[in-house]
């Protein structure tokens, strides 16, 4: 069997597994809606595929999401819903595809999932993940997001949410037609809000989460004024939001896209079928399809020029891994000499000469002794990708009253043949408690499952009382610009102060000049 199938097969299996083989019908909740019948697995109940929205086709489309209708009688959820229109199949590595279960995609895909320990009891900590893929890719069906042991080891509520994406959730048509996809988040957080309670969670404790493009949506949230009040915490892995796209810049890319399928007005745009619509996101160049700054739905650049003032008082937990760039398809990650590694660097930091390259390869080679050639190229690149915008925001956002937590993942997978190091995406499956369900991310040996435990009880911790502190970590000091407090999350865990901070500097100085 072909590498990529086999991959594929392999976390089909896994998700099955995950699922759990004796999975019985389980609890009735009833919602504002109506009511649903969820699954029993173990001593979890999960409800998969729970309208929070209304179809979004038609008439609905690229407008701000509306109430589904409501129901009688009892609806199963016991199957994940569409996801939003978009590119498949997704374009991760094969160990990452892997994770990925068959999902059927529609435009009626305001849908989420519940994993509880009990229904319509206790205030549990509510966790609500908000999936990557950028603001153009992904559902909240993977493998590495099922809720079960999440819940069941640490006693919380977890949510995942499916919302619109690229052109269908970021097209911008004007006042009442403007980051749409952000607002199903919206949503989805009034449905938490109005409901959790008969899911045994607290609806004041609710705790927004995500990876890489989810990190960038937990970042736009924190900005967004019709999220106040839903969220309490937020942790935000792999991502940032910084500046969002120029109300001028989106109004040049709806007309651009507008007259790729040969449309004049919303209602012209609301009566293309979605597949042409779809492809014509995918074939034009230059679409802008995420969050704008809009001034009414999101009134200023979410971290420019400090962190959003309306979120002051909430606490973040974020934070990185050591070679995020190994996650991307084509990522070269063989064994390479100094003049590719010089030639690397240099395409990494733009505008850098020789001689600047090379200084700051030595300052990495010191600050990590004994590593090759190809490990600086990959750290260089994650540093320059992602690590800087999130040190920004951890930055920006310690100067307000609430604490932030910063912390650096770097355990590295055994998978192909341990190229891959700290990919983006890695500590997904210790978060979630699920590195069993993600063998071909995490491997198989025994040294994931103690990080596992400690990384699942520090989210848990922090969603519980807006500090990751447990007693299984070393005391983990809140992050300023000062001491740059970080917790390194490897087999060994430890707080280092200003981690490799001579490469930030240096790294900082260049990109600056």
């Amino acid at each position: 069997m072909e590498r990529r199938t086999f991959l594929y097969v392999s976390g089909v299996a896994a998700a099955s597994y995950a699922l759990g083989a004796d999975a019985k019908p389980g609890a009735t909740v009833e919602t504002t809606y109506g009511k649903v019948r969820g699954t029993a697995v173990g001593k979890v109940q999960a409800f998969k595929g729970i309208r929070y929205g209304a179809d979004t086709s038609g008439a609905n489309r690229f407008l701000a999401p509306k109430k589904p209708a409501s129901w009688t009688g009892v609806q199963d959820a016991f199957e994940y819903g569409p996801e939003s229109p978009q590119v498949q199949p997704h374009t991760e590595i094969p160990e990452v595809r892997a994770t990925v279960q068959p999902c059927p995609m529609g435009e009626d895909c305001l849908r989420l999932n519940v994993w509880t320990p009990n229904t319509g009891s206790g205030r549990r900590p509510v966790m609500v993940w908000l999936h990557g893929g950028g603001f153009t890719s992904g559902n909240g069906g993977y493998t590495i997001y099922e809720g079960a042991n999440l819940a069941r080891r640490q006693d919380v509520v977890v949510v995942t949410i499916n919302h619109r994406l690229n052109s269908f959730g970021f097209t911008y048509l004007g006042e009442g037609a403007s980051n749409v996809g952000m607002l199903d988040c919206i949503a989805a957080l009034e449905w938490v809000r109005d409901n959790i309670a008969k899911f045994g969670g607290d609806p004041a404790n609710v705790t927004i989460f995500g990876q890489s493009g989810g990190g960038a949506k937990v970042s736009t949230l924190l900005a967004m004024p019709g999220a106040k009040g839903l969220f309490h915490r937020a942790i935000i892995q792999s991502g940032s939001n910084i500046t969002g796209v120029t109300k001028a810049d989106a109004q040049k890319s709806a007309e651009t896209l507008m007259a790729k399928v040969g449309a004049k007005t919303l209602a012209d745009l609301q009566k293309v079928p979605y597949e042409q619509l779809l492809n014509a996101s995918n074939t034009t160049q230059g679409l802008r399809t995420s969050p704008v700054v809009d001034g009414v739905t999101l009134p200023t650049d979410p971290f420019s020029p400090g962190a959003p003032a309306l979120s002051a008082n909430i606490p973040v937990l974020i934070g990185s891994t050591e070679t995020e760039v190994t996650f991307f398809p084509n990522q070269p990650i063989d064994p390479i000499d100094d003049a590719q590694l010089l030639a690397r660097v240099k395409a990494a930091v733009a505008r850098t000469t020789d001689a600047q390259a090379k200084e700051l390869i030595d300052a990495y080679r010191k600050g990590r002794p004994g590593v090759s050639n190809i490990d600086v190229a990959l750290i260089v690149e994650s540093d320059v990708r992602f690590r800087a915008a999130v040190l920004t925001e951890a930055e920006l956002k310690s100067a307000q009253p609430a604490p932030v937590y910063m912390y650096y993942f770097t355990w590295r997978t055994p998978v192909h043949d341990g190229k891959l190091k700290s990919l983006h995406t890695l500590d997904i499956p210790f978060a979630f408690a699920n590195c069993d369900q993600a063998p071909t991310m995490t491997g198989t040996g025994k040294d994931r499952l103690p990080l596992e435990d400690k990384m699942s009880a520090a989210w848990a911790a922090f969603a519980r009382t807006g500090n990751p502190n447990h007693k299984g970590l070393p005391t983990w000091p809140k992050f300023d610009t000062t001491t740059r407090a970080t917790m390194i999350l490897d087999n060994t865990c430890k707080v280092v102060n200003d981690p490799n901070g001579t490469e930030r500097k240096l790294l900082g100085s260049l990109r600056r000049a």
